[in-house]
């Protein structure tokens, strides 16, 4: 992968930093990457702290060695096996894994590219996603993941280097770049579905799987998915949303364009109406019934506040 030369980076700079982000954005967010933490010990006050959401596991732990039981071993790690064969009591002796494995899905998919007053929906997914990494880095895990958007979907092997994180940061800021407005693709579900099957193929056992989306396309089969990638890895969402996405559903009037076209809603239009209303709750609330559902930590971001104050807020303390 090559990161954008220095003269196309100022080129695309020249956008909206509230409408596209940037990789000199993305990079300078490790400076923001404090006050917070995906370690299994979690302040008082975080989302995750608990006993109404699942505990992190943290690193693994690997096997290494079998030997004769000795004073001030724990009993839970006894082999009773290997103890009544052998007629001498052995021990099962682990060691912790030094490094863990975070995989980061971000969405950069149509649906994510919707801002009504702060920036779009899709930025603030890719500063999560440059937060998280760097922090990762900082704590010497591995850091990879899948940046997915509504027609292809890329993926990068966990690898512990800033070098690399620099690497995903630019694929994240290239799907970015590559959004606009207009008709959306009808592929949008479909993704979201084929993400979490490439999830399920690469991650292993004791990952953790940040999920960065606001949700849009979530099915029953993105359910069933993300209950099998839960069973040996812990999941985090970060579901993003705007504000006047939860305030359509009661707005009396409003015009309604794909880019090409455009349709009024009213309230004499009834049945229209409620139908529109359906699908925008629905569209919002699948996903956080789901994460109640099975246990996953959930943690709301808006398009209006800092992504770095809206993640010290869920996950630790609030630093100035």
């Amino acid at each position: 992968m090559v990161v954008p030369s220095t003269k196309n980076s100022q080129a695309l700079d020249e956008f909206d930093a509230d409408i596209y982000t940037s990789l000199d954005t993305l990079t300078r967010m490790q400076f923001k990457a404090h006050g917070f933490s995906f370690n299994p010990k979690q302040p008082i006050n975080s989302i995750l702290a608990g006993k109404n959401v699942s505990k992190l596991r943290g690193r693994g732990l690997n096997f290494e060695e079998m030997r004769q039981y000795q004073l001030g071993d724990d009993i839970r790690t006894m082999d009773w096996k290997v103890t009544m064969r052998t007629g001498k009591p052995h021990v099962k002796v682990y060691t912790e894994e030094r490094e863990r494995n975070v995989l980061l899905l971000v969405d950069q998919r149509q649906s994510m590219f919707f801002g009504s007053q702060g920036k779009t929906k899709s930025v603030i997914a890719a500063e999560i996603a440059a937060l998280a990494a760097w922090r990762t880095l900082q704590a010497t895990d591995r850091v990879g993941g899948i940046i997915y958007s509504s027609e292809n979907s890329v993926t990068i092997s966990p690898k512990r280097s800033k070098h690399h994180v620099l690497q995903f940061l630019a694929e994240v800021c290239r799907q970015n770049r590559a959004l606009s407005s207009g008709i959306p693709n009808t592929n949008a579900i479909l993704s979201l579905e084929n993400m979490f099957e490439q999830t399920l193929r690469i991650v292993g056992h004791d990952s953790l799987v940040i999920f960065i989306s606001d949700g849009m396309g979530w099915n029953d089969k993105c359910a069933e998915l993300v209950k099998t990638i839960s069973q040996h890895n812990d999941i985090i969402c970060c579901h993003v949303t705007d504000p006047l996405e939860h305030q359509l559903a009661g707005m009396k009037q409003m015009v309604v364009s794909d880019g090409d076209m455009q349709i009024e809603v009213s309230s004499d239009q009834t049945q229209l109406q409620q139908a529109f209303q359906q699908d925008v709750v629905q569209a919002i609330d699948n996903f956080r019934v789901a994460a109640r559902k099975y246990r996953i930590p959930l943690l709301p971001f808006n398009t209006l506040e800092p992504s770095e104050t809206q993640l010290r807020k869920a996950l630790g303390l609030v630093v100035a």
